[in-house]
C-alpha cells in the first residue's frame, strides 16, 4: 500500500498522466499483461442510440462454448481516468478464467463529460451485447455486470436501469470496491480522509467532476439513491477494509439483501482499494480466484 501513487483528483489532467505512467511501469514490472494465449480479442466502436462512438474491446475465450455466457466490463477510474487499456490485464484474465466472453467499454469521462455521458455509454454497450447476441455467440440470457470503483457504481446503475426500462435483466451483478454514495456519510468515509488507495478527499473531487451541473443526483449515478431494489440480479460484492469506499459497498449489499436479492458480500481484511490488480500477492491472487469462480457459478460455466 505504500508504493501506492498519492493521486490528487482535483486535477483530472495530471491525475491522469501520473496514474497512466503508473499502468506503464505495472507493464515493464509484469503486473500488467497484454496478451494470453487462451484469448483473442478485437476492439471495435459501438454506435449508441444517440449517435455516439463509444470504443470497446471484445475477449473471446478460445475454446468456449457457443453460444455462451458473457460479462459486460466497466473500468475503474473514479469516473474521471482509464480506458480499454485501464484493466486489459483483468479482462484477459477473467475471459480466460470464466471462459466467457468479455465485452469492455471505454466510457466517457468527465468533467469533459459529466453524467449521464459515461452512464449512457455504459448502457449502450449492455443494450448493444444483448442485441448483438447471435453476432457474438452469446446467450443473451447469460450476461453478467461487472465493474470496479467507478466501473462498480456503473455496473449497478445499468442493473437499474435495465430493471425499470424493462430491458433484459442481467444474469448477476459483479461489483468490486463500488462507488455506490455520493452523500459520504459512512463512518469510512468519514474516517479515512486521506488514506492511500482511495479516500475521502478525492471522493469529494470525484463526485464534483461526475455531478457537474446536475441539481439532482439520480441513482443511475449514485446507486444508494434508489429507493426500490427489488428485482435486480444476484450480486457479488467485495469490499476492502482499508478503503473509504467500504461502508457505502457494504450498506448497499445489505439493502440488496433486504430487498430480497441474493448477495454475496466479502469484506476483505487488511486490503486496499484496488488491491486485487495493484499488487501481487496470495490475497490479491484469491479475490480473484472468488469473482470468477462466482462468474462461473452465477452464468452456468462448467468447471
Amino acid at each position: 500500500m505504500a508504493l501506492l501513487p498519492r493521486l490528487d483528483y482535483a486535477d483530472p489532467a495530471a491525475v491522469r498522466a501520473k496514474m497512466y505512467r503508473y499502468t506503464r511501469l505495472s507493464q515493464h514490472s509484469g503486473l500488467w499483461k497484454g496478451t494470453d494465449p487462451r484469448v483473442e480479442f478485437v476492439n471495435r466502436a459501438v454506435v449508441s442510440p444517440a449517435g455516439v462512438s463509444i470504443p470497446t474491446r471484445i475477449y473471446f475465450p478460445i475454446r468456449r462454448s457457443t453460444p455462451g455466457p458473457a460479462i459486460v466490463f466497466y473500468h475503474g477510474g473514479a469516473f474521471v481516468i482509464g480506458d480499454l487499456d485501464f484493466e486489459h490485464g483483468r479482462c484477459l484474465e477473467m475471459a480466460a478464467e470464466t471462459n466467457c466472453v468479455v465485452v469492455s467499454a471505454d466510457y466517457r469521462l468527465a468533467p469533459e463529460h459529466p453524467f449521464p455521458a459515461g452512464f449512457d455509454d455504459c448502457y449502450a454497450v449492455y443494450e448493444w451485447t444483448i442485441a448483438n447476441a447471435t453476432e457474438l455467440s452469446v446467450d443473451p440470457r447469460r450476461v453478467a455486470l461487472a465493474g470496479a470503483s467507478a466501473g462498480g457504481a456503473l455496473a449497478a446503475a445499468v442493473a437499474l436501469a435495465a430493471r425499470d426500462r424493462e430491458l433484459a435483466n442481467a444474469a448477476f451483478q459483479l461489483l468490486l470496491y463500488p462507488v455506490i454514495d455520493d452523500r459520504m456519510i459512512t463512518e469510512s468515509m468519514m474516517t479515512l480522509i486521506d488514506i492511500q488507495g482511495w479516500n475521502r478527499r478525492n471522493s469529494e473531487h470525484m463526485w464534483r467532476h461526475y455531478l457537474a451541473g446536475s441539481s439532482e443526483t439520480s441513482p443511475y449515478a449514485a446507486p444508494a439513491r434508489a429507493t426500490d431494489l427489488k428485482g435486480l440480479p444476484p450480486a457479488y460484492v467485495m469490499t476492502a477494509e482499508l478503503d473509504a469506499l467500504r461502508d457505502e459497498g457494504i450498506e448497499y449489499a445489505k439493502r440488496l439483501l433486504a430487498a430480497g436479492v441474493p448477495v454475496e458480500l466479502h469484506d476483505f481484511a487488511g486490503a486496499f482499494h484496488g488491491f486485487d490488480t495493484l499488487a501481487a500477492g496470495p490475497v490479491a491472487e484469491l479475490a480473484r480466484a472468488e469473482q470468477y469462480s462466482r462468474l462461473r457459478t452465477a452464468l452456468g460455466v462448467a468447471v
